[in-house]
C-alpha cells in the first residue's frame, strides 16, 4: 500500500505514521527527518535546508524531489510505503506522479490530517526537544517531571528555532499557501481521505485504520 500522510505542523502526523507503519509493514519515508539529520551532520543538503527550515519556510522542490525518488527507489519500498511530509507542492505532487509512473507505481490513499490553526500553534510553541536521546516533551500535554530537564538522560531540553510562535504562524501561512491546492490535486484523484485530528489520538487512529483497510492487500 503506498500512502501519502499530509497535515500541517504540529497535526500529530508522527504519532499516527508509528501505527501506520507497524500496522501495514511498510517503511515511512520522512522527507523532515532527513533533513533535520542533515542539518545535524551539516552536510551540504542540511546547510540549504536549514536556512528555510530555521524561517519557516519549505525546503525548494528541487531538493526534495531527488531525494525522494532515490529513496523510493529501494527495495524496501517494494510492498509500499508511507510518504509523511512530501508532496507539499503541486510540482512535487505533479513530480512524484512522474516517479510513480517509472515505478510502475499508484498513490492509492493520501491521508489528510486536519486540526485548527489556534490549536496547531498552541502545540508547536509547547514542544521541547532532548537533543542528547532526542526525546520530544510539551509543557503542556507532555511535560518532562523537572521544568526543562529530560526524564531520561537529565540533559537540558531546547525549544527548536522552528518551534517559536512568529515561525509556526509563518510555517502555517505558507503550509496552507502551499499545500492546500495538493489536497485538490488529490481530491480530484479520489484518493484524498480527511480526517480530524483534533481528537483523542486512538480515536484519529481509529479513523485512519478504518479507512485505508480498504486498500490493504495483506
Amino acid at each position: 500500500m503506498n500512502i501519502v500522510l499530509v497535515g500541517p505542523p504540529g497535526a500529530g502526523k508522527g504519532t499516527q505514521a508509528e501505527s501506520i507503519i507497524e500496522t501495514y509493514k511498510i517503511p515511512q519515508i520522512a522527507t523532515g527527518d532527513m533533513f533535520r539529520e542533515a542539518v545535524s551532520q551539516e552536510t551540504e543538503l542540511g546547510k540549504k535546508a536549514k536556512e528555510f527550515m530555521n524561517a519557516g519556510k519549505l525546503v525548494p522542490d528541487e531538493v526534495t524531489i531527488g531525494i525522494v525518488r532515490e529513496r523510493l527507489s529501494k527495495p524496501d519500498c517494494e510492498n509500499g510505503f508511507l510518504l509523511d511530509g512530501f508532496p507539499r507542492t503541486i510540482v512535487q505532487a505533479e513530480a512524484l506522479e512522474d516517479i510513480m509512473k517509472d515505478l510502475n507505481k499508484d498513490i492509492e490513499a493520501v491521508v489528510n490530517i486536519s486540526v485548527p490553526d489556534e490549536i496547531i500553534v498552541r502545540r508547536i510553541v509547547g514542544r521541547r526537544l532532548c537533543k542528547n536521546c532526542n526525546l520530544v516533551y510539551h509543557v503542556e500535554f507532555n511535560p518532562p517531571k523537572q521544568d526543562g530537564v529530560c526524564d531520561k538522560c537529565s540533559k537540558n531540553l531546547i525549544q527548536r528555532a522552528d518551534d517559536q510562535e512568529d515561525t509556526a504562524v509563518n510555517r502555517l501561512n505558507v503550509y496552507a499557501t502551499e499545500t492546500n491546492p495538493v489536497l485538490d490535486f488529490y481530491a480530484k484523484k479520489g484518493v484524498l481521505i480527511n480526517i480530524d485530528g483534533n481528537r483523542a489520538r486512538s480515536v484519529v487512529w481509529e479513523d485512519i485504520k478504518k479507512a485505508l483497510d480498504k486498500y490493504d492487500r495483506n
